[in-house]
Protein backbone atom coordinates (compact mmCIF):
# COMPACT_ATOMS: atom_id res chain seq x y z
CA UNK A 1 0.00 0.00 0.00
CA UNK A 2 2.86 2.45 0.43
CA UNK A 3 4.64 1.56 -2.55
CA UNK A 4 1.12 2.46 -4.31
CA UNK A 5 0.78 5.24 -2.76
CA UNK A 6 4.27 6.81 -3.36
CA UNK A 7 3.71 6.14 -7.05
CA UNK A 8 0.33 7.42 -7.21
CA UNK A 9 1.74 10.83 -5.51
CA UNK A 10 5.15 10.49 -7.46
CA UNK A 11 2.29 10.47 -10.55
CA UNK A 12 0.35 13.44 -9.14
CA UNK A 13 3.60 15.23 -8.69
CA UNK A 14 4.51 14.45 -12.37
CA UNK A 15 1.03 15.55 -14.12
CA UNK A 16 1.03 18.76 -11.90
CA UNK A 17 4.37 19.90 -13.65
CA UNK A 18 2.72 19.88 -16.86
CA UNK A 19 -1.42 20.55 -16.35
CA UNK A 20 -2.24 23.74 -18.05
CA UNK A 21 -1.88 26.51 -15.79
CA UNK A 22 -2.55 30.76 -16.54
CA UNK A 23 0.33 32.61 -17.23
CA UNK A 24 0.82 35.12 -15.04
CA UNK A 25 0.59 32.38 -12.19
CA UNK A 26 3.10 29.74 -14.68
CA UNK A 27 5.94 32.59 -14.55
CA UNK A 28 5.77 34.53 -11.18
CA UNK A 29 6.65 30.70 -9.94
CA UNK A 30 9.30 30.73 -12.39
CA UNK A 31 11.01 34.10 -10.98
CA UNK A 32 10.39 32.83 -7.55
CA UNK A 33 12.23 29.51 -8.00
CA UNK A 34 14.77 31.74 -9.85
CA UNK A 35 15.10 33.78 -7.18
CA UNK A 36 15.76 31.25 -4.46
CA UNK A 37 18.51 29.85 -6.52
CA UNK A 38 16.51 26.83 -7.62
CA UNK A 39 17.80 26.99 -11.00
CA UNK A 40 16.51 23.45 -12.31
CA UNK A 41 12.90 24.07 -11.30
CA UNK A 42 12.91 27.59 -12.69
CA UNK A 43 14.17 26.46 -16.05
CA UNK A 44 11.49 23.50 -16.12
CA UNK A 45 8.61 26.48 -15.56
CA UNK A 46 10.00 29.25 -17.72
CA UNK A 47 9.89 26.45 -20.26
CA UNK A 48 6.58 25.33 -19.54
CA UNK A 49 5.28 29.42 -20.12
CA UNK A 50 6.66 28.68 -23.56
CA UNK A 51 5.05 25.44 -24.32
CA UNK A 52 1.70 26.02 -22.71
CA UNK A 53 1.33 30.25 -23.68
CA UNK A 54 3.50 30.04 -27.22
CA UNK A 55 1.46 33.25 -28.37
CA UNK A 56 1.41 35.13 -25.03
CA UNK A 57 3.52 37.98 -24.25
CA UNK A 58 5.39 36.17 -21.96
CA UNK A 59 6.67 33.42 -23.95
CA UNK A 60 9.54 35.56 -25.40
CA UNK A 61 10.82 36.85 -22.27
CA UNK A 62 10.54 32.84 -20.94
CA UNK A 63 12.76 31.88 -23.59
CA UNK A 64 15.38 33.93 -22.78
CA UNK A 65 15.04 33.31 -18.93
CA UNK A 66 15.21 29.86 -19.13
CA UNK A 67 18.77 30.48 -20.84
CA UNK A 68 19.57 32.88 -18.04
CA UNK A 69 18.40 29.66 -15.22
CA UNK A 70 21.12 27.93 -17.25
CA UNK A 71 23.52 29.90 -17.26
CA UNK A 72 22.85 30.59 -13.37
CA UNK A 73 23.40 26.82 -13.33
CA UNK A 74 26.36 27.17 -14.92
CA UNK A 75 24.90 24.54 -17.44
CA UNK A 76 27.07 26.80 -20.08
CA UNK A 77 26.30 24.50 -23.63
CA UNK A 78 22.58 24.30 -22.24
CA UNK A 79 22.21 28.04 -22.13
CA UNK A 80 24.00 28.63 -25.18
CA UNK A 81 21.50 26.73 -27.09
CA UNK A 82 19.01 28.66 -25.94
CA UNK A 83 20.47 31.95 -26.57
CA UNK A 84 21.23 31.10 -30.29
CA UNK A 85 17.76 29.80 -30.26
CA UNK A 86 16.07 32.67 -28.96
CA UNK A 87 18.66 35.24 -31.29
CA UNK A 88 17.53 33.15 -34.23
CA UNK A 89 13.26 33.35 -33.54
CA UNK A 90 13.61 36.80 -32.63
CA UNK A 91 16.27 38.95 -34.35
CA UNK A 92 14.39 42.61 -33.65
CA UNK A 93 13.59 41.75 -30.08
CA UNK A 94 14.80 44.43 -27.24
CA UNK A 95 16.68 41.76 -25.03
CA UNK A 96 19.24 40.54 -28.09
CA UNK A 97 22.03 42.42 -27.40
CA UNK A 98 21.18 41.04 -23.90
CA UNK A 99 21.43 37.13 -25.76
CA UNK A 100 24.84 38.13 -27.26
CA UNK A 101 26.32 39.14 -23.97
CA UNK A 102 24.99 36.07 -21.85
CA UNK A 103 26.55 33.54 -24.53
CA UNK A 104 29.61 35.55 -24.42
CA UNK A 105 29.74 35.25 -20.77
CA UNK A 106 28.77 32.04 -20.98
CA UNK A 107 32.31 30.83 -22.70
CA UNK A 108 34.35 33.62 -20.73
CA UNK A 109 33.46 32.36 -17.52
CA UNK A 110 34.93 28.44 -18.86
CA UNK A 111 38.13 30.54 -19.44
CA UNK A 112 41.12 28.47 -18.40
CA UNK A 113 44.78 29.23 -17.53
CA UNK A 114 47.05 29.78 -20.16
CA UNK A 115 48.30 26.33 -20.27
CA UNK A 116 45.37 24.96 -21.56
CA UNK A 117 43.84 24.82 -24.48
CA UNK A 118 42.26 28.31 -25.62
CA UNK A 119 39.23 27.41 -28.15
CA UNK A 120 36.46 29.03 -25.56
CA UNK A 121 38.30 31.86 -24.89
CA UNK A 122 38.39 32.02 -28.76
CA UNK A 123 34.35 31.63 -28.88
CA UNK A 124 34.58 34.21 -25.56
CA UNK A 125 36.32 36.91 -27.69
CA UNK A 126 33.97 36.08 -31.11
CA UNK A 127 31.32 36.47 -28.69
CA UNK A 128 32.16 39.65 -27.40
CA UNK A 129 32.92 41.42 -30.91
CA UNK A 130 30.07 40.53 -32.02
CA UNK A 131 28.17 42.35 -29.52
CA UNK A 132 30.48 45.03 -29.68
CA UNK A 133 30.35 44.89 -33.54
CA UNK A 134 26.28 45.16 -33.70
CA UNK A 135 25.18 47.10 -30.72
CA UNK A 136 27.69 50.03 -29.70
CA UNK A 137 25.35 51.93 -27.62
CA UNK A 138 23.96 49.07 -25.59
CA UNK A 139 24.39 49.22 -21.79
CA UNK A 140 26.62 46.28 -21.97
CA UNK A 141 28.73 46.90 -24.62
CA UNK A 142 31.45 49.13 -22.08
CA UNK A 143 31.72 45.50 -19.68
CA UNK A 144 31.79 43.34 -23.45
CA UNK A 145 34.58 45.59 -23.85
CA UNK A 146 36.53 45.34 -20.64
CA UNK A 147 36.36 41.41 -20.92
CA UNK A 148 37.16 41.67 -24.96
CA UNK A 149 40.66 43.32 -24.00
CA UNK A 150 41.26 40.79 -21.22
CA UNK A 151 40.29 37.82 -22.96
CA UNK A 152 42.94 39.38 -26.12
CA UNK A 153 45.34 39.23 -23.37
CA UNK A 154 44.68 35.75 -22.17
CA UNK A 155 45.64 34.85 -25.50
CA UNK A 156 48.85 37.20 -25.75
CA UNK A 157 49.55 35.17 -22.89
CA UNK A 158 49.17 32.08 -24.31
CA UNK A 159 51.14 32.64 -27.23
CA UNK A 160 53.76 34.18 -25.24
CA UNK A 161 53.84 31.02 -23.37
CA UNK A 162 55.08 29.06 -25.96
CA UNK A 163 57.20 31.18 -27.22
CA UNK A 164 59.27 31.72 -24.25
CA UNK A 165 59.34 27.48 -24.13
CA UNK A 166 60.54 27.65 -27.80
CA UNK A 167 62.89 30.06 -26.95
CA UNK A 168 64.16 27.56 -24.20
CA UNK A 169 63.98 25.15 -26.35
CA UNK A 170 66.67 26.69 -28.87
CA UNK A 171 63.73 27.05 -31.32
CA UNK A 172 63.97 30.29 -32.39
CA UNK A 173 62.20 29.93 -35.71
CA UNK A 174 59.03 28.77 -33.97
CA UNK A 175 59.79 30.96 -30.86
CA UNK A 176 60.19 34.02 -33.45
CA UNK A 177 56.72 33.51 -35.09
CA UNK A 178 55.16 33.48 -31.73
CA UNK A 179 56.09 36.48 -30.53
CA UNK A 180 55.59 38.30 -34.09
CA UNK A 181 52.06 37.12 -33.68
CA UNK A 182 51.67 38.49 -30.62
CA UNK A 183 53.27 41.96 -32.26
CA UNK A 184 51.11 42.23 -34.68
CA UNK A 185 47.82 40.87 -33.51
CA UNK A 186 47.63 42.10 -29.79
CA UNK A 187 48.84 45.18 -29.78
CA UNK A 188 47.12 46.51 -27.16
CA UNK A 189 47.93 43.69 -24.56
CA UNK A 190 50.42 43.86 -21.82
CA UNK A 191 52.80 41.75 -23.61
CA UNK A 192 54.24 43.24 -26.19
CA UNK A 193 56.75 45.09 -24.37
CA UNK A 194 58.15 41.55 -23.47
CA UNK A 195 57.41 39.83 -27.35
CA UNK A 196 59.49 42.74 -28.61
CA UNK A 197 62.41 41.95 -26.04
CA UNK A 198 62.31 38.10 -26.93
CA UNK A 199 62.26 39.14 -30.68
CA UNK A 200 65.63 40.59 -30.36
CA UNK A 201 66.98 37.98 -27.51
CA UNK A 202 65.62 35.78 -30.54
CA UNK A 203 67.61 37.88 -33.41
CA UNK A 204 70.57 38.02 -31.15
CA UNK A 205 71.12 34.36 -31.11
CA UNK A 206 70.88 34.00 -34.68
CA UNK A 207 73.66 36.88 -34.74
CA UNK A 208 70.72 38.57 -37.13
CA UNK A 209 72.20 42.01 -35.59
CA UNK A 210 70.23 44.56 -38.00
CA UNK A 211 66.92 42.82 -37.30
CA UNK A 212 67.57 42.87 -33.03
CA UNK A 213 68.23 46.39 -33.54
CA UNK A 214 65.48 47.47 -35.44
CA UNK A 215 62.97 45.52 -33.26
CA UNK A 216 64.84 47.08 -30.34
CA UNK A 217 64.00 50.55 -31.76
CA UNK A 218 60.43 49.81 -31.85
CA UNK A 219 60.23 48.75 -28.25
CA UNK A 220 62.18 51.69 -27.30
CA UNK A 221 60.28 54.16 -28.81
CA UNK A 222 56.69 52.84 -27.98
CA UNK A 223 58.04 51.51 -24.42
CA UNK A 224 61.22 53.77 -23.43
CA UNK A 225 60.28 53.04 -19.60
CA UNK A 226 59.57 49.35 -19.94
CA UNK A 227 62.11 47.40 -17.72
CA UNK A 228 61.90 44.75 -21.02
CA UNK A 229 64.03 48.10 -23.00
CA UNK A 230 66.38 48.41 -20.58
CA UNK A 231 67.01 44.36 -20.87
CA UNK A 232 67.17 45.08 -24.47
CA UNK A 233 69.34 47.88 -24.33
CA UNK A 234 71.96 45.77 -21.98
CA UNK A 235 71.92 42.77 -24.70
CA UNK A 236 72.97 44.97 -27.53
CA UNK A 237 76.57 45.73 -28.37
CA UNK A 238 77.96 49.09 -28.31
CA UNK A 239 77.40 49.78 -31.95
CA UNK A 240 73.68 48.25 -32.16
CA UNK A 241 73.71 51.36 -28.99
CA UNK A 242 75.33 53.61 -31.31
CA UNK A 243 72.44 53.03 -33.78
CA UNK A 244 69.59 53.11 -31.66
CA UNK A 245 71.10 57.17 -30.74
CA UNK A 246 72.01 58.32 -33.91
CA UNK A 247 69.62 56.57 -36.27
CA UNK A 248 66.24 58.07 -35.15
CA UNK A 249 64.56 58.91 -39.00
CA UNK A 250 65.68 55.07 -40.12
CA UNK A 251 64.11 53.47 -37.03
CA UNK A 252 60.87 56.16 -37.55
CA UNK A 253 60.27 54.06 -40.96
CA UNK A 254 61.11 50.88 -39.18
CA UNK A 255 58.49 50.99 -36.96
CA UNK A 256 55.90 50.70 -39.60
CA UNK A 257 58.05 48.23 -41.39
CA UNK A 258 57.95 46.09 -38.34
CA UNK A 259 54.05 45.90 -37.80
CA UNK A 260 53.37 45.12 -41.74
CA UNK A 261 52.77 41.54 -42.65
CA UNK A 262 54.59 39.63 -44.41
Amino acid sequence: MALLAMTACSGSEKKAAVEERPVESLYNEAADALDKGEYGQATQLFEEVERQHPYSQWATQAELMAAFSYYKATKYDEAILALDRFAELHPGNKDVDYALYLRALCFYEQISDVARDQALTKEALESFEALIRRFPDSKYTRDATLKRDLTLDHLAGKEMEIGRYYLHQRELNAAINRFRTVVIDYQTTMHVPEALHRLVEAYMTLGLKGEATRVAAVLGHNYPGSRWYEDTYKILDPEQRKQLVEGRDFFDRAVDSLFRPD
